[in-house]
């Protein structure tokens, strides 16, 4: 019977994978359109260093298979991400990144490799590497600290989608119950970190949710509002004049020209399609959020 450590590390892996594998629609984007667009090489740069050392972490943990499979393939993942920004980053953005690479990838990882094997002896070689994984680690789930505070600030949780602080925190909690178990502080300790602050990120969530909600209701609304003053405003203004219309009793309001229905019609088809293009424009933040997050 597999030990409890051993399933619990299985089910890190899991939802590891499924956080690695969150930029697919970004880059099946980019494939398609042959081009980078705004989006930033930086975050799958640096998380191609960090899965690559804890594959090495891996390597020399004695009992270390569970680290080395999840990192091992996130590290090919993540190498796909930079090949195919590379491939269609414009030529300026492709030459600093190509850099960078050099310079993280190449030179910092191999420098770690070479001293971990030359310098280091016995359990320092662990100790070495396994502090330089959690630093990184710690990077990456203080990174939506920007994004809390921007939602304290906002009181709105349009930049903190609700999947991924989700999984961080299910991914920070799985690996935290794994370092308890098999006695891992260099695991353990950025984990505890994570799930820390992945309750704090589900916690405004849960306050901030309702309050988003309402303010894009009244948003709408005032929308609406102002799309029909202004349309009136068009009309007096078009008869030389605001106009008084006065009703008598037993007098129906006049029925409205075909004109002015179709230029109601027609303010109602604008707004539909802007309130459908700032919808579109927050899912587009919001993977980029999560990109940022993610790495």
């Amino acid at each position: 019977m597999a030990s409890l450590s051993f399933i619990i590390g299985i089910i890190g892996n899991v939802i590891s994978l499924l956080v690695f594998t969150s930029p697919i629609g970004t880059f099946r984007r980019v494939v398609k359109k042959k081009s980078t667009e705004n989006y930033k090489g930086i975050p799958y740069i640096t998380t191609l260093l960090s899965t690559s050392l804890w594959s090495f972490y891996g390597i020399l943990k004695p009992g270390g298979l569970l680290v080395l499979t999840v990192n091992g393939a996130g590290a090919v993942m993540q190498l796909i991400y930079v090949t195919l920004f590379l491939v269609y980053a414009p030529k300026e953005v492709k030459i600093k990144s190509m850099k960078l690479v050099a310079v993280l990838n190449v030179g910092f990882l191999g420098l770690v490799i070479a001293l971990t094997i030359l310098v280091f002896h016995g359990s320092f070689r662990l100790t070495f590497v396994g502090i330089l994984c959690a630093g990184l680690t710690i990077g990456m789930y203080a990174s939506p600290l920007s994004a809390m505070r921007t939602v304290i600030k906002t009181k709105s949780v349009e930049y903190m989608p609700f999947l991924l602080s989700f999984f961080l925190f299910l991914n920070a909690g799985a690996w935290s119950v794994y370092a308890m178990l098999v006695k891992d502080y260099f695991i353990g300790v950025p984990n505890a970190i994570g799930f820390v602050l992945g309750s704090v990120q589900l916690i405004l969530y849960a306050i901030y949710r309702k309050k988003s909600v309402s303010m894009e209701e009244e948003s709408s609304a005032c929308l609406v509002k102002r799309a029909v003053e202004m349309q009136a405003f068009e009309d007096g203004g078009m008869a030389g004049g605001p106009r008084n219309h006065s009703l008598s009793k037993g007098r129906s309001l006049p029925k409205p020209s075909i004109s002015r229905q179709y230029s109601l019609q027609k303010i109602m088809k604008t707004i539909s399609l802007d309130l459908q293009n700032w919808q579109q424009e927050t899912k587009d933040t919001e993977k980029g959020v999560i990109d940022h997050y993610l790495h």
